[in-house]
């Protein structure tokens, strides 16, 4: 069975609908790196920092000061905030603390990111919605797209498909990290993802 080419849909779109608005999820500097540098010369990108995930606020408040800081260095995007909400996270995941990582949890956590995301989209009046979630070799990217996708019909806003570690966006986001001093985490954010 062939799976879908997420990267090449993504790359056709980019060519068709050239200078719309897309509200870019980000989860943090190091991953946004990379998908900005292939998504900002086609679109005109807001990045959207919603991830109430991360198992403390002094590492939501790091990570988001280094998007922020990227953001300001590059020029790439505009940046839309949203407050610190970990009982959102804790409400969604709540029976499926004792999964694995890569388990039936983490789906649940990408679903609520994406919605926000497209609900933003939706509310603000953007073309697209994405996420860069897709650039870790550790997520689901046909996961990640069959949510986006679903999401996409429900409320009524493009969603743009990715698979950002095709074409070695993985590696070249940790070369975009290094070259700029990108604080890098070694977990995807969740406590369950840290233990």
């Amino acid at each position: 069975m062939n799976r879908p080419n997420f990267d090449k849909k993504m790359l056709e779109m980019m060519e068709a609908e050239r200078g719309k608005r897309l509200l870019l999820h980000s989860c943090c500097a190091p991953c946004s790196s990379y998908c900005l540098e292939q998504l900002a010369p086609a679109f005109r990108v807001t990045v959207f920092y919603f991830n109430p995930n991360i198992d403390s606020k002094e590492e939501y408040e790091k990570r988001k000061a280094e998007e922020v800081r990227f953001l300001a260095e590059t020029g790439y995007a505009d940046f839309l905030d949203c407050d610190y909400s970990p009982e959102l996270f804790d409400e969604a995941v709540r029976g499926f603390e004792g999964e694995k990582e890569g388990g039936a949890r983490c789906p649940i956590c990408f679903e609520l990111r994406l919605r926000r995301t497209a609900e933003e989209a939706k509310a603000r009046g953007y073309d697209f919605f994405a996420t860069t979630l897709t650039v870790s070799p550790l997520k689901d990217a046909e996961k990640i797209n069959e949510i986006g996708f679903s999401l996409e019909k429900e409320l009524g806003v493009c969603y743009l498909p990715t698979d950002f570690k095709k074409r070695g966006g993985y590696v070249r986001s940790i070369e975009l990290s290094r070259e700029r001093g990108l604080y890098r985490q070694n977990y995807c954010g969740c406590i369950y993802s840290k233990r």
